[in-house]
This record gives structure tokens, sequence and C-alpha cells, in this order.
């Protein structure tokens, strides 16, 4: 089960020109706010991958950039960029709640290397897209194969707080309502 103090969060490539050509890509963005912005209010570490951001566009405007690790990437996985894997062992959290775009490219291949490199993997399907719905779902399915956890952001936000006496419910509570 997801802890906070053992839990850091990975948003992968929640660039404009991607969202906008993704498969629901605005209820993904919108679902993306709310898990980065949780993170925030519970101080769990936040890590953002752009994708060739000068062809892609920036992180989109609603998710919230202070205070996280932005990082520039050129390959799929996100695992085979040096200044992720050092900012991830920085972070020393061994549970990685992971969403973003595009399912089945850049959020798969990054859930296996970070499987492979002894993390446990939590996949958030609503807060993750892929241009088409069938490679989304070929996606996902590929993942819980590599011994992913898929989950959803509701899921992971309650499990975060564990309890409605959380000094932190009402804030929580607040972003899903």
């Amino acid at each position: 089960m997801l802890n906070i103090e053992n839990s850091q969060i990975i948003a992968i490539d929640i660039q404009e020109k991607l969202v906008n050509a993704a498969h629901n890509g605005s209820v993904c963005a919108g679902k993306g706010v709310k898990l980065t912005n949780a993170a925030k209010i519970l101080g769990i570490p936040v890590i953002i991958t752009e994708q060739y951001p000068k062809g892609l566009g920036s992180t989109i405007k609603d998710i919230n950039t202070n205070g996280t690790s932005i990082i520039e990437k050129t390959s799929f996985s996100a695992v085979l960029e040096p200044q992720f894997k050092d900012t991830l062992k920085l972070n020393d959290r061994k549970q990685v709640v992971i969403f973003g775009i595009e399912t089945h490219i850049c959020v798969l291949q990054t859930a296996y290397d970070l499987i492979n490199n002894g993390y446990e993997v939590f996949v958030v399907n609503d807060a993750s897209s892929s241009r088409d719905l069938s490679e989304h779902n070929a996606g996902l399915e590929l993942i819980k194969q590599y011994g992913a956890k898929i989950v959803s952001t509701e899921i992971v936000l309650f499990q975060w707080l564990k309890s409605s006496k959380h000094p932190k419910f009402k804030e929580i509570q607040a972003l899903i309502k």
C-alpha cells in the first residue's frame, strides 16, 4: 500500500502538444494536476519530465512546477537520463507513482526501467493517456505484466491519507470535489 513517507511522483510529459493530441488529454492532465497538487500539500517529491520541449512545448501551466525537478529528455524512458536517475536517488523513496503521456511509450518504458531498478511502481490509469485508446489500454496491460500496480487518482490520494483524521484530509478532499 502507498505511504507518504516512501512515495515520490513522476509526471511524464504532460506537455501542451501531447495533451492536445492524446485521447481524453484534458481529463488526464486534470487528474495530473490533482496528483501533483496533493503531493505538494503532503510533502511528497515531484519529478516532471519533458520530452523534447522545443518541439512539444512545456509542461502545461495548470501543473504547479514550483519546487519540482523538471528534466528534459530525449529518451523514451526517463531512467536513461542521468539527471533523472540522480534526482530519483536523492529523493530516496522506493514507491513511485507515475502518470503521463503516452502510456504505451514513455510511461511504459519508464515504469519498466524503474521496476528493474528495484522500485515499487504505481501507474495512474486515469492520469495517463495515449493518442489512441487501444494503445493506452495495451500499454497498461503490458505495464501490469511487468509488475506495476495499476491505480486511479483517488486510490493514490486516499492510500496516502489512510484516514479522514489525517491533518491534510480537507485540503486533499477539496482537490477531488
